[in-house]
């Protein structure tokens, strides 16, 4: 009876490490953190991760085959590191990523407004065309911000279903 114990004990926890963090909030897409600095997330990544001048431009990962963009900037950490090298934006595609509520890729705008009307701080606006000229009709984006966290969490929707999830800092712009 121990050594079956044992064995379902070790199976179970192998299972539960084996299993990937799937997580979004406000501050993190699975295991990549806003204000994680570069070093960290290139030891995640186990690659190097590089600052674009073009900010169309970012670092692609794979968590469990699911892409993550990663974009680096310099920037405050805290009193000791006033200016570090760390993640300043995270986005997604994949429908794996979700959040407390099970709200990511393929959510309806309806869900998200039903999940987070009583969240604090979001809002809903109009995108703009590919070349930034006129107000989309079909693009537009839902946002959680994040007061203490100085981030956002934002729904890219198109025809009001979700296609992308960005986490990323709020400079208070």
């Amino acid at each position: 009876m121990k050594k079956l114990t044992l064995l379902f004990t070790l199976l179970f926890f192998g299972v539960i490490s084996a299993q990937e963090n799937f997580e979004l909030t406000t501050l993190r897409i699975g295991s990549y953190k806003i204000f994680m600095k570069a070093d960290d997330a290139e030891k995640l990544a186990q690659k190097k991760l590089q600052i674009f001048e073009d900010w169309e431009k970012s670092n692609s990962v794979s968590v469990n085959g699911e892409n993550i963009d990663i974009k680096l900037q310099n920037t405050y950490i805290s009193e000791k590191e006033p200016s570090k090298l760390a993640i300043y934006s995270l986005t997604t595609k994949s429908t794996k990523f979700r959040t407390k509520s099970g709200m990511g890729v393929g959510s309806t705008r309806d869900e998200l407004i039903n999940a987070y009307k009583n969240y604090p701080n979001f809002s809903v606006t109009q995108g703009w065309d590919d070349k930034g000229e006129n107000r989309s009709k079909i693009v537009s984006y839902f946002n959680l911000s994040d007061s203490d966290a100085a981030t956002e969490l934002s729904f890219k929707l198109e025809n009001n279903i979700v296609t992308e999830v960005s986490v990323y800092i709020n400079e208070g712009c």
